[in-house]
């Protein structure tokens, strides 16, 4: 796999978490893909749900713009890296 689409997963797998890390923007997510806890588990490294899941953060700019504070990287970064795992 390519470094970039690398670093890409690595990125939205830290921001999965970050956006787990809060029960209310958990439910949020889990509500708008219509996954269960079971399934976002089994499916926590495909690149579509982690692309998804960025595009989540990015459907409201406090939450993108806070949990790329979190992880150290600007919030363009993250959808970035959106954007290539869209095209992995």
């Amino acid at each position: 796999m390519p470094m970039a689409e690398t670093n890409a997963e690595a990125i939205a797998l830290q921001a999965l978490v970050w956006t787990l890390g809060d029960p209310a923007r958990a439910s949020r997510l889990l509500d708008l893909t219509g996954l269960d806890p079971g399934e976002l588990r089994e499916r926590a490294g495909e690149p579509a749900l982690l692309a998804a899941t960025l595009g989540f953060l990015e459907s409201y700019e406090p939450d993108l713009v806070a949990c790329a504070d979190a992880l150290g990287v600007a919030p363009t970064d993250l959808v970035a890296a959106r954007s290539k795992l869209e095209r992995a």
